[in-house]
Parts: structure tokens; C-alpha cells; sequence
């Protein structure tokens, strides 16, 4: 069962707002490092990190790349309408696939000045490619669910444009909240990891951000290995807790992608999984619990796509459940007799004190906002010693947040 009583005032933490790092360090891998083993502490610089991984270690990365959600309208009144992408709905919920629409698309979006916004109302916005004009229309279709229907086209109506090339043109990279200042050019460089790939987050998988190409080799000197899978970090990863009681809240929901070839790495290498970052956690947790629930079908049960509720996880409790290989091995027999080279689904897993991890043995991440959910999945990987490792890194003048400096968790 899901634990009754979390409360949240004992996962916080004086954050001093000169210890909110504004902008990244440069080099990224000159980022403080402090590692984590035991209950034993040791502080170095990132671009050591090979050096205190365990042997036979692989890392999993999530390789997506954030995407300028954030597109702004003028009305024609002087009003400006602010729309931040939040989840593509139609002509596909898949997020690649809307990525590359090339007409006509509907977001789910969130929306400032919305008062200003009528239902079925249609701005209008100008922008230029390659010295062609082009027009993007945005139309209010649904005001309960803030769905906004997206148009484009060229003036020769010709040249058409994908989603993402349209948004890349006119959006702003979302830099999140708490770092209370304008997007600036080089956050466009400086907000993506080395390695982002796979477009449609909202929000970078921050813990990557340290890892350079030296990084990477210094890991294949140590023979150690890694692979990529994908989760479309959302806005919701910014959500604050606003409950008492953490249990009564309701967690977002991640698209994830996991080609089958990824698959087959993890199941190589499942007894030595190390983390980059709370959503390659969450996707790897989550990817565990699918494997359960296919081995636990029913006819009263939908297995047919890939959607982990938040508290699955703790209806499991005191049950003998699978191994994460039988698990791995479970979902790869799924693939191979639907005839699938890929595993696409949703999660809203919510990983908190009492969770028992399957997957991951180590984690690597930034310092979290006090009070969050993302603070409750630290806590519930090295347990009450969140309080010293948060300690160690004020008292050492660590950076913390988004851009902040860096972490290894080893379990």
C-alpha cells in the first residue's frame, strides 16, 4: 500500500538564494562533484567522476533535447498571450511524431493572459525561414483543457515547415522559475546537454549537463559503458508540492521511449545500473513496473500500452515480484511477439520515502528544491542521510538547482 502520512516540512531545507546558481560554470565538467557511498562523503570535480564508479558501472542517459516552448502572441488590442507547451494531443500524443507535423497540430498549452484569450479566437503571428514568410495561427478549441490549435503555412503555400523547425523559430528555451531571469541566447547552448537528441522537453534532464567529451572518455578508459533512452521532461517537473501530506499529490505524467536494442543493453547490464539524473530514474523504475504488470495481465487489466499509475508500485508491496531481469526479459518477449522495435508509453510513477528501488544502483543528479518531489525520490534513495549530503554541499558552497553543481549516489 502507498504510504498515508508523508510530510512534506520534514524534506526542507534552508536554500540560501546565494546558493541558486544563475548561470552554469564553464567548463561544465569544472562543476563540483560530491560523492556519496556508505554514508561516506568525498568532494572532487566532475570531470573525475570515472574514477569513484564502481567497476563494470553503465550509465543510462536521457537524451532528450528541450525544445523554445514558450511562444508569445500580440493581439491586435497591444495584449500579449504567452503559450508554453505543455503535451502535443492530436494528430498524435507521441511527441516525436508531433514534432515533425507539418501543417496543423493541437497542444495542450499553458497560458498566460488567458482572460484576454477568448474561446475560438485566432492570433496570428509572422516569422521568416530561409527568407520565406511564413504565418502561425494559434486557436483557443477547448478553454477547460487549454487546448490551442496550431496552423501554419508559407505565403506560396509551398515550403512547408515541421512543428519543431516552427517553434525553433519563434519560441524562447523555458528556463525554469526559480532562476527569476529572462532567457538569454546562450541558455539555448548552455540549458541542453552534449548528447540531447530526441526533441520535446519542456525542461532539461539536468544532471547530464556536466558531462563533456573528455567526461566520456575518461569513462571508456574505464571500460565503462553506457546507452540513452528518452523521457520528455514536462513542466511538471516544476510543479510545486502545495499538500501538507506529499501522498495527496498529483504527480505528473512523462512520455518515455525505449527502443528495443536500449532494452537489450539494460537487461546486459541490469545489476549495474547507474542513473543520470532523477528522469532516467523515473523511466527506469517506471520500465521495471511495466515488466510486472505483463507478467500480471488479466483480462481486467489493459497491458496494451505503457502507462505507469503513480502509486502502482506500492499496491505491490509484500508480494513476490519478478527479479528486474525476469522483468527486462518479460517486456523484451512483448516486443518480439507484437513484432515492436520499441517500447513507447507514459508514466507518473512517484517515487517516495519507502519506495523499493528495482533498477538503479547509483544515481547521479543536481541539488534539489526543498520540499519537492524530486527531493522526496533523493530522500528515498539514500534515506534520511539527504539531510547530511545537503548539509556537506552548503557548508562546501556547492551551486545548487538547475544549473547548479553535481552529485553521485551510490547505494
Amino acid at each position: 500500500m502507498k504510504p498515508a502520512v508523508i510530510l512534506l516540512d520534514d524534506y526542507r531545507y534552508d536554500l540560501p538564494e546565494a546558493r541558486i546558481a544563475k548561470y552554469p560554470v564553464a567548463p561544465r565538467d569544472t562543476s563540483k562533484l560530491l560523492i556519496y557511498r556508505q554514508n561516506n562523503i568525498v568532494h572532487d570535480r566532475f570531470f573525475n567522476l570515472a574514477n569513484y564508479l564502481p567497476d563494470a558501472s553503465f550509465l543510462v542517459f536521457n537524451d532528450t533535447k528541450v525544445i523554445p516552448a514558450r511562444v508569445y502572441f500580440q493581439k491586435s488590442t497591444g495584449g500579449i498571450v504567452e503559450l508554453f507547451l505543455l503535451h502535443a494531443e492530436q494528430p498524435t500524443r507521441m511527441v516525436h511524431e508531433a514534432m515533425q507535423v507539418t501543417d496543423t497540430c493541437v497542444w495542450t498549452c499553458m497560458i498566460g493572459n488567458k482572460k484576454r484569450w477568448k474561446s475560438n479566437e485566432t492570433l496570428c503571428l509572422q516569422f521568416s525561414v530561409g527568407g520565406l514568410l511564413y504565418e502561425l495561427t494559434a486557436t483557443l478549441i477547448d478553454s477547460e483543457k487549454n487546448w490551442v490549435q496550431f496552423s501554419w503555412k508559407s505565403t506560396d503555400q509551398i515550403n512547408a515547415l515541421s512543428f519543431v523547425e516552427v517553434i525553433k523559430a519563434l519560441g524562447q528555451i523555458p528556463l525554469p522559475p526559480y532562476l527569476n531571469r529572462a532567457t538569454e541566447a546562450q541558455d539555448a547552448e548552455t540549458y541542453q546537454t552534449v548528447y540531447s537528441k530526441a526533441e520535446g522537453a519542456v525542461a532539461a534532464p539536468t544532471a547530464g549537463l556536466h558531462f563533456t567529451e573528455n567526461v566520456f572518455k575518461s569513462l571508456s578508459n574505464r571500460q565503462i559503458s553506457h546507452s540513452f533512452i528518452t523521457l520528455h521532461v514536462g513542466a511538471g517537473t516544476f510543479q510545486p508540492v502545495k499538500v501538507a501530506n506529499a501522498i495527496e499529490h498529483t504527480m505528473h505524467s512523462e512520455q518515455v521511449v525505449f527502443s528495443k536494442n536500449i532494452l537489450e543493453e539494460i537487461l546486459k547490464n541490469s545489476d549495474n545500473l547507474i542513473a543520470v539524473g532523477t528522469t532516467s530514474v523515473r523511466a527506469l523504475e517506471s520500465l521495471y513496473w511495466f515488466g510486472v504488470k505483463l507478467q500480471q495481465k488479466s483480462t481486467a487489466e489493459d497491458t496494451s500500452s505503457f502507462f505507469i499509475e503513480q502509486f502502482y508500485p506500492y499496491a505491490h508491496q509484500g508480494q513476490v515480484l519478478p527479479s528486474a531481469k525476469d522483468a527486462l526479459e518479460t517486456i523484451l518477449n512483448y516486443l518480439e511477439t507484437n513484432n515492436l522495435t520499441q517500447l513507447i508509453g507514459e508514466t507518473e510513477i512517484y517515487i517516495v520515502p519507502g519506495y523499493a528501488f528495482k533498477m538503479c544502483k547509483g544515481l547521479i543528479t543536481n541539488y534539489h528544491q526543498p520540499g519537492s518531489t524530486l527531493m522526496l525520490l533523493v530522500s528515498a534513495f539514500v534515506g534520511e542521510d539527504w539531510k547530511n549530503i545537503y548539509n556537506e554541499a552548503l557548508q562546501n558552497e556547492y551551486r545548487f538547482l538547475s544549473y547548479g553543481d553535481s552529485s553521485l549516489l551510490l547505494r
